[in-house]
């Protein structure tokens, strides 16, 4: 009864709320959940910076991080500052080298300077950036999940995203990744957990599969 909890923080993906747990859940005799929320960027601020400022907000020693999509990119961010019991990504990827070939080319090219992020309240045109032309169906549900709209903030994500220059993967790092992920398509992906079927949205709509599988995976050594 005295068994000491796994402290794991949740980072949620591009311009999304922690709204996008609310169906995970862990057993609470073993783990204590916490959600982590995007703040503001400074101007011109690496991704490094940035994640080293989040870090302040873990508050436990030797926790669990879980991100999800550019989130993913964050948490492995932020695992360069802090030791880590555990480093879990979902959605999202490992190294530069995993991101699709339109990223690449729009890193290349900087065409994702172009992206009128300005225009952002018009609530489709983030949705199919951030989670694919599917969510066009559902869009009023997205609305409840994609909350930030600074436009500072979307520049500089969009930006940190495809610029990611990451080289090789962090060790001992935990990849679940959808077998149907159109954002980051699946054949780019190497070593990871799949999980059949699921989309970029997997977090949501998959939530049955986390909460059966998610604590084994952290357990396992």
């Amino acid at each position: 009864m005295n068994q000491e909890l796994i402290h794991v923080y949740f980072m949620p993906g591009l311009a999304a709320s922690p709204s996008i747990f609310e169906y995970i859940k862990l057993p609470e005799h073993q783990f204590k959940m916490y959600y982590l929320e995007w703040i503001i960027p400074f101007s011109g601020e690496s991704i490094n910076s940035y994640a080293k400022r989040m870090t302040k907000n873990i508050k436990h020693g030797n926790v669990v991080l879980v991100g999800v999509s550019f989130g993913g990119i964050l948490v492995q961010e932020m695992s360069k500052h802090i030791k880590l019991f555990k480093l879990i990504i979902v959605s999202s990827v490992k190294t530069k080298h995993e991101l699709p070939k339109r990223m690449k080319l729009s890193r290349k090219t900087k065409a994702y300077k172009l992206i009128p992020t300005s225009l952002i309240n018009s609530f489709e045109n983030l949705a199919k950036y951030s989670f694919g032309d599917s969510v066009k169906k559902r869009l009023d549900l997205y609305k409840k999940y994609l909350s930030v709209r600074d436009k500072l903030y979307l520049d500089w994500s969009i930006e940190q995203l495809v610029c990611w220059d990451q080289e090789n993967p962090i060790p001992g790092i935990v990849h679940i990744h959808g077998s149907k992920d159109h954002v980051f398509p699946f054949h780019h992906i190497k070593d990871c957990i799949t999980v059949e079927g699921g989309t970029h949205i997997m977090i949501i709509n998959k939530y049955k599969w986390f909460n059966k599988n998610l604590p084994q995976i952290i357990l396992t050594q």
